[in-house]
């Protein structure tokens, strides 16, 4: 059996686990940057086998030099596209992100008289 029958290559850029939607950089992400086990991946993602996820990885140290440059790739689009959000962020989050730094400023104020209602109203140290 050929490892490459776990996987459907949708684009030079899409590899995806067979029978799922998950692409290979979600369980090579997890098993090389953040050293999780086979085992913690594929209870991660409910829908592999540890099968699979012994799949990719094998496929991955029999490929490093392709699937690390896939690997890269990846990581820079997501950079990528992480800085360009942040940038131009939907008017849905400015709305959200506004609400919430309000709130945090309401919080803070609160917070800052209570304060000071409660030193104004401790007993003096006099007799």
């Amino acid at each position: 059996m050929q490892i490459e029958t776990y996987f459907n290559f949708l684009a030079a850029d899409d590899i995806r686990i067979k029978g799922t939607r998950i692409g290979i950089e979600s369980v090579l992400y997890e098993y090389i940057h953040r050293s999780q086990t086979p085992e913690a991946i594929a209870e991660r993602f409910h829908t592999l086998t540890l099968e699979q996820v012994y799949a990719t990885i094998l496929y991955y140290l029999q490929n490093q030099e392709k699937i690390g440059a896939y690997l890269t790739d990846y990581l820079e689009y997501c950079q990528t596209a992480r800085e360009e959000y942040e940038k131009n962020p939907p008017p849905g989050v400015v709305r959200l992100r506004k609400l919430l730094e309000e709130r945090e400023k309401t919080t803070q104020t609160t917070k800052i008289d209570t304060l000071t209602a409660r030193s104004s109203n401790t007993p003096s140290d006099e007799t």
